[in-house]
Formats: structure tokens, C-alpha cells, sequence
């Protein structure tokens, strides 16, 4: 696409463009991993590339400031492949399609993945101008971010010399991080036991659907409808109206976005599928007022399915329905010391029915390390007295905030350089990469910060135009204030 002159440093968008030319979701990362490791090879720079397509990119100081302590610039190479239900594109083969929409950028029917491409390109656009002025720069990027922080995780930090960090991996301009939670992937199921199709039986496929989702971590507190809880409370009160055996069973994605729809399918007897409707019905009109805030679009549906397929025998099918009706959800405590901040919270973010068991995980996230064992602690507990089991993974530590940071000094003094006003300073309750660059780096002098991105994870996302051009020159001040 050609991008218009507003689009500025034309250098940040066009690898943006460069970087959006091959599919990247998580664990799809290898091409544009190479990409930055031709980068490298283009332009003469030591690289290094791991086994989990993470890589660093090294560049000497300017002149000057050859000597000075390195700084890292960090983010990540993966993003969140988000797309209509009905749209036949396949974001694991096919790129971003880029759209120019007035004063954002956004993709065509997908994701965009400014979460975080756009720090990606911005350290290429850094690491390609040789008239800035700068220390010597390690360019971190890495990948799996989104699924668990897995080539974080992985990363030889022995390779980095820097103690000083900027992590270019946050939404809101004008606003420098200074912390975060840490989280936990859990992975649940229990057995549940089938019997074939019985006579005098209707099915009916039930959707729910038309929520704005968004990230589990950033779009928490605004208490938006997640649709494997919602299917789940409709659930509940079906078996209690008449008997009900489920077929299947299926909402979201990916454990850290809110799921914005779930599919179930159903079987009943003939003489309640009259009644069946009717619920659907009046629960349709229930969740479109008590969501009419937060998820104007949301809608229940039924219709008559040809699905025949074995049934959960009944016991299972109420003990599912009674486990996600009572399975915590949303925010379970805020900070006592940071006004509106979440600190503790869980996200449903996938529900699937297989044969044998059903399958659920959760994104668990806290600032407080004893509370989010606790919160584990009772998902664990539920799971088990159904029958179930619980595994996890991904488990990345909290950020503490540091009272004492002369990088975030330096960051504030160049933010007022730059736009004639102060930045906020605060504390997130999304993960970032932060927690395990500090404790993988012994006194690591961190913030986070990037350009305006909306609706992260969802096919609304779009990249504010001139946010860019902003945060570009604010990252080159702070670069050219470092000692």
C-alpha cells in the first residue's frame, strides 16, 4: 500500500508494512523473525536468533556515546490473530491487509497487530538511522508473548549487557508503566461419558455472539460480557426447565481475550422445543439490557441443527452446566494502592467439548503473588470436585514497581521535551514482558510505553497515525538523553 505524507517517519510505517507481509500469530513467528534477522544481515549488524525465533539485533553507540551502558528496546513479534467468524481468511498463511482509515491505520476484516508490531518497527527505524544519537542499543524482540511469554521465558539473557529498558509494548500515550501483574495459564478438563442420539430428540444449535471481547488483562475493568459465562448461566437454567443433553460445546480462542462468541449445540425432547425457543428468547432480552453498556451488539440465537451426533448422557450435561455457572470470573480484588487499578483477576478465554471431557483455561493474572496462587487455588478446587484436573503453564512473575528509576526520570524529563507536559506514571494489570526481563536481569531499570491503540485483539483494532510519529521522537529523546 502506499501511505500518505501524514504517515510520519515513513521509515516506522514501511516496516510496519514489511513486518504485516507475512502471517505472525503466536507460534507462527519464523518468518518475520527472519525478516529481522536479514534486517541485520542488510545492514551489517551483529544479530543473534534462538531456537524460539527470538532475536536481538546489536548496535554500537554513536559517536561519542560509544562507551556509555547499553540500553534494550524490546517487544515483541507476535500478535493476536483475531478475525469475523465468517471471514475465510487464513491468518496463519495469508498477511495483514493495511487500511488507511482517516487518522488510524487498522487491517481489513483482522487483527491488526500493532500489539506489538509497531514496537518491532519502530526499533528497526531506530536501528537504520545512523544520525541519531544514541548509546550502544540491543534490540530484543521476542515471541510467544501472547500465548504465555514463552520466548521471554526462553531468552539467554546472559546475551544483554543492558540494565536499562524500554519495553514499547503499551496502548495508552502520554502514560509510562511502572509495573505490572503477573499470570498463570491454567488448563482444565473433565471426563464426561456419551450415549447415542435417542429417539424423539430435536437438536438446536444456541449462539451467543456480537460482544466486544478485547484483552483480558487491559479490558477487564470494563466489565464487558464474556460468552462462555453467558452461554454457561443460560445453560444452567435450561436444565433446570426441561432435560437437556449437550452435543458440543465451543467459545473463544485464546485464554487472554475475553470470548466474544460461544456455539452450543443441544438435544431435546420434541415437546420442549417450544419452550427451549422461548428461553432463548427472553434471555436474548435479559443480556441486551444488562449489557447495553458495555456490549451493545450482543445477541442469543437459536436454530434447528442437524447435528446428531452422541450426546452427554444427562448427569454430565448438568454437572457442566452447574461448573460454568459457579466457575469465577472478572475481577476479584482492585488495588488498595493504586486508584482503578485491577489487582486480581481471572479470564474463561476457551471452551471445548470433545469426546471424552470438556476442556476450559483460564488467564489468571495478579500483582500479588499469594493472590493469584489462591485465585489458582480455586479453580483448582472446583475442577476437582467435578471430577477434573488442572495443569498450568506460562507462568510469568509480577513487576514491582521501583521507587527509584533514573531511566523513568529520564523518560519524563524527555516526554516533557517533547510535548510540553507531564506523562502519568502507573501500574498495569495486562502482563508484560517486564517481569521476566527482571528476573532474568539483576537490577533492571524498566518502563513501558507506546502509541495509541485501540480495541487490541479484536478486528476494531486501529493504530493512532500521528501517536506514532510522537512516540518515534519521544524514544529518540530518551535515546539521546542516556549517558
Amino acid at each position: 500500500m502506499e501511505f500518505t505524507e501524514n504517515c510520519k517517519p515513513l521509515s516506522v510505517f514501511k516496516y510496519f508494512e514489511l513486518l504485516s507481509s507475512v502471517p505472525h500469530g503466536s507460534g507462527n513467528t519464523k518468518a518475520i523473525s527472519d525478516i529481522c534477522v536479514d534486517f541485520a544481515k542488510k545492514h551489517g549488524l551483529e544479530y543473534y536468533q534462538d531456537g524460539y525465533n527470538n532475536v536481538i539485533i546489536y548496535k554500537k553507540g554513536s559517536t561519542g556515546k560509544e562507551n556509555s551502558e547499553p540500553v534494550i528496546i524490546q517487544g515483541h513479534l507476535d500478535m493476536v490473530c483475531a478475525k469475523h467468524p465468517d471471514d475465510p481468511v487464513d491468518m496463519a498463511k495469508e498477511p495483514i491487509k493495511l487500511v488507511l482509515d482517516g487518522d488510524y491505520l487498522r487491517a481489513d476484516g483482522t487483527s491488526l497487530g500493532g500489539d506489538d508490531t509497531i514496537a518491532v518497527a519502530m526499533a528497526l527505524a531506530i536501528l537504520d538511522d545512523d544520525t541519531l544519537t544514541h548509546p550502544p542499543i540491543e534490540a530484543v524482540f521476542t515471541t510467544d508473548e501472547e500465548t504465555g511469554m514463552f520466548g521471554a521465558a526462553g531468552l539467554d539473557a546472559s546475551r544483554l549487557k543492558g540494565r536499562r529498558m524500554l519495553n514499547i509494548d503499551s496502548e495508552e500515550e502520554g502514560v509510562f508503566t511502572a509495573g505490572c501483574s503477573g499470570g498463570v495459564r491454567a488448563n482444565c478438563e473433565i471426563p464426561v461419558k456419551r450415549e447415542p442420539y435417542g429417539d424423539g430428540l430435536v437438536s438446536y444449535a444456541v449462539t451467543i455472539f456480537g460482544l466486544s471481547g478485547g484483552h483480558s488483562g487491559c479490558d477487564i475493568d470494563k466489565e464487558r460480557g464474556s460468552s462462555n459465562k453467558l452461554m454457561g448461566r443460560f445453560l444452567y437454567e435450561l436444565t433446570k426447565e426441561m432435560p437437556v443433553r449437550l452435543i458440543s460445546l465451543k467459545g473463544g480462542e485464546y485464554d487472554n481475550v475475553i470470548p466474544g462468541k460461544t456455539v452450543a449445540c443441544v438435544a431435546v425432547s420434541q415437546i420442549d422445543a417450544d419452550r427451549l425457543e422461548k428461553l432463548v428468547f427472553d434471555f436474548d432480552s435479559i443480556f441486551k439490557k444488562e449489557l447495553s453498556t458495555s456490549d451493545p451488539g450482543v445477541k442469543l440465537v437459536c436454530e434447528k441443527s442437524d447435528e446428531r451426533g452422541d450426546t452427554v448422557i444427562l448427569p454430565d450435561t448438568i454437572n457442566i452446566c452447574r461448573l460454568l455457572r459457579i466457575l469465577p470470573y472478572g475481577i476479584q480484588n482492585m488495588s488498595m494502592d493504586i486508584k482503578g487499578l485491577v489487582q486480581t483477576s481471572l479470564n474463561l478465554g476457551v471452551l471445548l467439548l470433545e469426546a471424552d471431557r470438556i476442556k476450559y483455561s483460564f488467564a489468571v493474572r495478579s500483582s500479588v503473588a499469594t493472590q493469584k496462587k489462591e485465585l489458582l487455588d480455586r479453580v483448582r478446587i472446583v475442577t476437582e470436585l467435578f471430577g477434573g484436573s488442572v495443569s498450568t503453564r506460562g507462568e510469568y512473575p509480577e513487576w514491582e514497581y521501583r521507587k527509584v528509576s533514573p531511566l523513568r526520570d529520564a523518560a519524563l524529563e524527555a516526554y516533557r521535551a517533547v510535548y510540553g507536559g507531564e506523562a502519568k506514571i502507573t501500574a498495569t494489570h495486562g502482563g508484560l514482558e517486564c517481569g521476566l526481563f527482571a528476573s532474568k536481569i539483576r537490577d533492571l531499570d524498566c518502563i513501558s510505553y507506546g502509541p495509541e491503540l485501540h480495541d487490541i485483539h479484536s478486528v476494531n483494532e486501529r493504530l493512532g497515525i500521528a501517536s506514532v510519529g510522537r512516540v518515534y521522537r519521544l524514544t529518540c529523546k530518551i535515546l539521546e538523553s542516556l549517558d
